[in-house]
């Protein structure tokens, strides 16, 4: 049985090729010059030590704001005030502010930044009611 295919304005053959070679030539790898394969690859190379970097600062940002909630010295309360107020900071003007620095790592700042609050009320509720009890059983 013999396949007959419609032609039209659109669908019509402007290649020359026959429909095996048409379909065929689906699957076969783009041609890529090699000064395009290395941009891409030294493009994806330079923006991992970016991120890297990004994630420090995050990652050291919330070791701050969580180790040095509760510090009783000079120079953990600062640590802590300093990541606070980068935290709470909306100005994405910064490019390491918190918000951009959350958004090229794929998170969403205002989600992170609710939770690291949520974080803190839990632990100073739980640092009150905890101080209390060490009160009373001190004094009873």
């Amino acid at each position: 049985m013999e396949w007959k295919t419609a032609s039209s304005a659109y669908t019509g053959d402007q290649t020359g090729l026959t429909a095996d070679e048409r379909i065929s030539s689906l699957f076969q790898p783009d041609t890529l010059l090699s000064a395009q394969y290395f941009e891409n690859l030294r493009r994806k190379t330079l923006l991992e030590p970016e991120k890297r970097l990004m994630l420090a600062i995050l990652e050291d940002a919330i070791n701050c704001f969580q180790d040095n909630l509760l510090s009783p010295s000079v120079k953990g309360k600062k640590f802590f005030e300093e990541a606070e107020e980068w935290i709470l900071d909306n100005d994405g003007d910064w490019i390491f502010s918190f918000d951009n620095i959350c958004q090229v790592l794929g998170f969403n700042p205002g989600y992170v930044r609710h939770w690291l609050l949520r974080w803190k009320e839990k632990k100073l509720a739980t640092d009150r009611n905890g101080g209390a009890l060490e009160r009373k059983k001190l004094a009873g």
